[in-house]
């Protein structure tokens, strides 16, 4: 059976059409899905009986079961979802003082196997469809409002982290996979997020992570939207990025440097580029040095993210020390630049561990 949240706006108008149904119900249906929270036909009280009668008889809502939630201390959840094939998939809301970010997973598993990444240590089992997708964000949303804990934990949260958990306010397409890898897929779900009939998140507040697919980044240029795009880096030397990212060998530092710099000029937005600091890799001074030289002309900003620390792999973190020389580095060379404080480390919070460890179990 189908989830209604793989379907858009338009699609849903033209199911009740061949219902002989109005329109109109497509709103109403969108608003107690994504506005209020409800996933069950029975609950929307404004439809028909007959309408819901044929609603529960044709689709289903948000086919995800929460096979593990871990808590952090800084208030970060990250969420360990069972799909209907029985594949695992991650999702993570991470809160701040003046945002809640849902952190979304675009595949099962990834194909490119950077070094440091424990999403493609089991491997690529598949693409998530769009109502996976969709459903993740449904249920940070929905837990986020108190709606999948107690009141009281929610209120206790709320003053652990200091921000008042009343819904997402950003999605990142940061999570397990490569979302342009998965490009109809994501772009479908994405518009449903952004929908002011959907989750009416501006367009501004969602970001989509790539790790430098050069044919996706030259079509997401010609889609007009005002989605942020942000592409992994994470070295500028060719010969260091191949070891960290196999994605290096088929495209390379000089061409996907090109691709940006071209979709910058065509689309006249700003790119992020992801730098995960690895001590004794790829955070010395000199490599920072390296890194203003390619980027110096670009509009962009750096974000730099101290690595998370992966039980099966074989890097660190580099010294806090070290981490602010790189960043100043950069600063002096008139670079846009973050260092990211690392977020849910008690909880394993990086890409993939929760999944690598409750399958090895």
């Amino acid at each position: 059976m189908q989830d209604i949240t793989g379907l858009s706006f338009d699609e849903l108008k033209q199911v009740l059409a061949k219902w002989g149904q109005p329109h109109f119900h497509a709103q109403q249906i969108f608003s107690w899905i994504y506005k209020k929270g409800i996933i069950e036909f029975d609950k929307m009280s404004d439809l028909s009986k007959d309408l819901r009668k044929h609603l529960k008889e044709n689709f289903s809502i948000c086919d995800l079961e929460l096979e593990q939630l871990q808590k952090s201390l800084d208030g970060t959840q990250k969420f360990l979802f069972r799909l209907k094939d029985e594949n695992f998939i991650e999702a993570v809301s991470i809160p701040t003082k003046k945002r809640l970010t849902g952190c979304i997973s675009s595949q099962v598993g990834c194909k490119f196997a950077c070094s440091f990444c424990a999403s493609g240590l089991l491997g690529f089992k598949r693409n998530l469809n769009c109502s996976d997708i969709i459903n993740e964000v449904l249920y940070l949303k929905n837990n986020s409002s108190g709606r999948l804990v107690t009141p009281l934990e929610t209120i206790e949260q709320g003053k652990r982290t200091g921000v008042s958990l009343t819904g997402l306010t950003h999605i990142v397409f940061m999570g397990t996979g490569e979302p342009l890898d998965n490009y109809d897929n994501v772009l479908k779900a994405v518009r449903i997020i952004n929908s002011d009939y959907g989750l009416n998140i501006g367009a501004r507040r969602i970001t989509i992570s790539t790790c430098g697919v050069i044919p996706a980044i030259k079509r997401f240029s010609t889609e007009a939207l005002q989605i942020e795009l942000s592409v992994s880096l994470h070295s500028a030397d060719d010969k260091i990025r191949c070891r960290l990212m196999p994605v290096n060998k088929i495209y390379p530092l000089k061409e996907l440097i090109l691709a940006c710099r071209q979709y910058i000029e065509k689309t006249k937005r700003q790119l992020t580029f992801e730098y995960v600091m690895l001590k004794g890799i790829n955070s010395h001074l000199q490599d920072a040095i390296k890194l203003s030289k390619i980027l110096r002309e670009l509009k962009c900003k750096v974000n730099l993210i101290p690595f998370n620390p992966v039980k099966e792999g074989q890097f660190h973190p580099p010294d806090k020390e070290e981490a602010l020389l790189f960043k100043e580095q950069l600063l002096k060379s008139g670079i846009n630049v973050t260092l990211r404080k690392p977020r849910g480390q008690d909880i394993e919070a990086a890409c993939g561990q929760l999944r690598l460890r409750y399958a090895k179990k």
